[in-house]
């Protein structure tokens, strides 16, 4: 079962962006080691507690640093960024990092209604007449010979180009397009049985596929003993928690967010965000991801890690790949 990872460069209270995206690397370098298949990196805008604000960038520092593990969006949000500018960096990536570069593809902006306004042009996602079209403008980029307007980097050097989603629209369009379809569990976790259905039902053979091809992401984090994986992951709890109420803030240290006075509506509302996911002992996490792989018959899992110490978050992938990876089956 291919392992990849989704990689938020979280940011710690008092740590800078600049703490952050060295931890990133240095983490990517070591998943690499792991014999993670992929790293994508998050598009997230005005959160406290996210560095990947700007993908395209981080990528290339990331591939750079790295000699084999795939490096792509986990996503690019194309209400953010006109398709040919995402076409010109994106080929100007694969051209400097052949056959490692992936390319994902959200329909939501991806931050709040003014940050999004202030990032391009509109406050909501691209429409469902619009995003269909900026897709396609953006793939032709990559082949057309024909176009009035010419992505020079772009020319022949496609990336490898999926589709993310959270409901059942993009995993419909990454079907009839015959795309990979990657679903956002982590925090959609009740949509992901019906999209991966439609998205399977939609489904047509394309350039790029012959068959579908789906991959979730989920949160997970894994340590010695559940308990001290759930300590660990408290502070993305509290952190999902302050960002619902409008209020984000970078994460602070696991102690600190076991001891908050949760009222009992704002704990519920917490704890649901690894209801269905993947926090505990090798042995827990192993048993939540083989039965995660039964019900969604997924054909990669993407593992996203939002801890407050990089030596814990980088455990937690040393735990999975030495204990967790081998038992899971396709």
């Amino acid at each position: 079962m291919p392992l990849s990872v989704l990689e938020l460069a979280p940011v710690a209270r008092d740590a800078t962006a600049t703490e952050a995206l060295r931890a990133t690397t240095s983490l990517a370098r070591r998943v690499e080691e792991l014999g993670y298949r992929r790293i994508w990196v998050a598009e997230h805008h005005n959160m406290p507690s996210i560095a990947s604000s700007a993908p395209a960038v981080l990528i290339a520092h990331l591939a750079a640093a790295t000699a084999t593990i795939r490096v792509g969006s986990g996503g690019v949000m194309l209400p953010n960024h006109a398709p040919l500018v995402v076409a010109e960096q994106f080929g100007t990536l694969e051209a400097l990092h052949p056959g490692r570069i992936d390319l994902g593809i959200g329909r939501a902006p991806g931050t709040d209604q003014r940050t999004a306004l202030a990032l391009r042009r509109t406050m909501a996602g691209l429409s469902a007449e619009n995003f269909p079209s900026e897709l396609s403008d953006l793939i032709t980029y990559f082949s057309a010979e024909d176009s009035p307007i010419t992505a020079v980097p772009a020319r022949g050097n496609e990336p490898a180009i999926w589709l993310l989603g959270s409901s059942g629209f993009s995993a419909q369009l990454a079907g009839l397009l015959g795309l990979p379809f990657s679903f956002a569990h982590h925090f959609s976790s009740a949509n992901t049985v019906p999209a991966l259905e439609l998205y399977r039902s939609s489904f047509r053979p394309s350039r790029w596929l012959a068959e579908p091809y789906a991959k979730i992401a989920v949160n997970t984090v894994c340590a010695d003993t559940d308990e001290r994986a759930r300590f660990l992951a408290g502070p993305a709890s509290l952190a999902f928690l302050k960002l619902r109420q409008g209020r984000p803030e970078p994460l602070v240290p696991p102690e600190e967010a076991a001891a908050y006075p949760y009222t009992d509506r704002e704990r519920a509302f917490a704890e649901e965000r690894f209801a269905d996911q993947a926090v505990g002992s090798p042995e827990t996490v192993h048993r939540r991801l083989s039965d995660l792989l039964a019900r969604t018959g997924a054909q990669e899992l993407m593992l996203t890690t939002m801890v407050f110490d990089l030596a814990d978050r980088t455990r937690s992938f040393e735990l999975i790949a030495e204990k967790v990876a081998e038992g899971l089956a396709r």
